[in-house]
């Protein structure tokens, strides 16, 4: 059975493993404490979705702005990198002890995980939490997951939770993503528009759907916004996980959305293996190899990428890194794991395989990225 609408994400058979993210506007409170009676109304609603037999991922935001509350810092924590980071070492005690108590009165045990944007590009590590997680479940804890912000800096972090929880759920082999808002979903324009409609389902998302994103959070609290849950979306489609976008201001808002099918279902057009999932969703790309529309086409059909087709290299990189491949007006192509180091994949450039050996001096490889470790996006 597989997910077709919002209420479906109530059904165990079609959704047995759900991941739920809450950010910091709905977890805390202006005044910097936790909104407790929210909360523990969300408690129990995980709490009911564990009755029914699904498993929960939960992913909270939070760590900064209840650690910054307690060192007096200024902007919620948000002013410096260091401040960032300290608050989110206090913070992720109070969080991770605030979220046992109100598991813990439901009878159940949650576990923390502390997650860099690192901990889920690299591959082995990623099947490390991956591994984890699944333990945690198969023994009937409820992980809760947060970025590791006390050591995560601008240029290794995730940013936003959205795209963590699309991420996390690939390495959990979750079904669904909730995104709790501060919004009902998706609108064909901006929602204080007049005549602004909700989308109720979404079947992959182009360039139609881009357009109706606004990036701004009206919380100020968050980093998040539209743009960031499209961008979740995009990287759950890739593994075959649905996402659903839900107002979480109300009181057990999860009852509320799919009871009433008020909300934003984006459901998946395609299902890449796990390893093509991963690729597909990774963030941090080390380079780009820029190609001509007949490189395109072929990898379009499923070819490998061969440097005849490349036109140009930009960044840094070294053999089995992760880089984007773009055609020449920017558009990316797809994403794979390059057979060779920045600057062979220069020399190379559009060679053709016979040549390759006198540039190279040595014999050259299949191809500058093979179609096995490649995804189209």
């Amino acid at each position: 059975m597989s997910i077709a609408t919002l209420t479906d994400l109530a059904d165990k058979a079609a959704c047995p493993r759900v991941v739920v993210k809450i950010g910091s506007a709905l977890l805390v409170g202006a005044d910097g404490q936790p909104r407790r009676a929210w909360l523990s109304e969300m408690a129990g609603e995980i709490a009911a979705m564990r009755a029914r037999g699904q498993q929960v991922v939960v992913v909270s935001s939070g760590a900064i702005a209840l650690g910054a509350a307690k060192l007096g810092l200024e902007k919620g924590g948000r002013g410096s990198l260091p401040d960032a980071q300290a608050a989110a070492s206090v913070g992720q005690i109070a969080l991770a002890g605030l979220w046992s108590d109100l598991l813990g009165a439901h009878g159940l045990t949650a576990a923390q995980l502390l997650l860099t944007l690192e901990d889920l590009e690299d591959r082995r590590r990623y099947l490390n939490a991956s591994s984890t997680i699944a333990r945690l479940l198969d023994a009937g804890a409820v992980p809760v997951v947060n970025e590791n912000d006390s050591v995560a800096t601008e240029e290794i972090r995730f940013g936003d939770n959205d795209r963590l929880a699309a991420r996390v759920a690939q390495a959990a082999g979750a079904d669904a993503v909730l995104l709790l808002s501060d919004i009902d979903g998706l609108y064909d324009r901006h929602p204080s528009e007049d005549g602004a409609q909700r989308v109720p389902v979404v079947q992959g998302i182009d360039q139609r759907i881009r357009a109706m994103a606004s990036s701004a959070s009206s919380s100020g609290m968050g980093s998040g916004g539209m743009v960031s849950k499209l961008q979740a979306a995009e990287i759950a489609e890739r593994a075959g996980i649905a996402l659903a976008i839900i107002n979480g201001t109300y009181e057990r808002p999860i009852a509320r959305a799919l009871v009433e099918g008020t909300g934003t279902i984006f459901l998946p057009k395609r299902r890449d293996g796990a390893r093509k999932a991963w690729l597909g969703g990774r963030m941090r790309l080390k380079g780009t190899l820029v190609v001509d529309a007949g490189c395109v086409a072929a990898l379009r059909k499923g070819n490998s990428l061969l440097a005849a087709g490349v036109l140009s290299v930009e960044g840094k990189f070294s053999r089995g890194d992760a880089v984007s491949v773009c055609a020449e007006d920017g558009t990316p192509v797809a994403n794979g794991l390059a057979e060779y180091d920045a600057a062979e994949c220069t020399a190379l450039c559009g060679t053709r395989r016979e040549e390759q050996e006198a540039v190279l001096g040595y014999a050259p490889r299949p191809a500058v990225i093979h179609r096995d470790h490649m995804v189209l996006l």
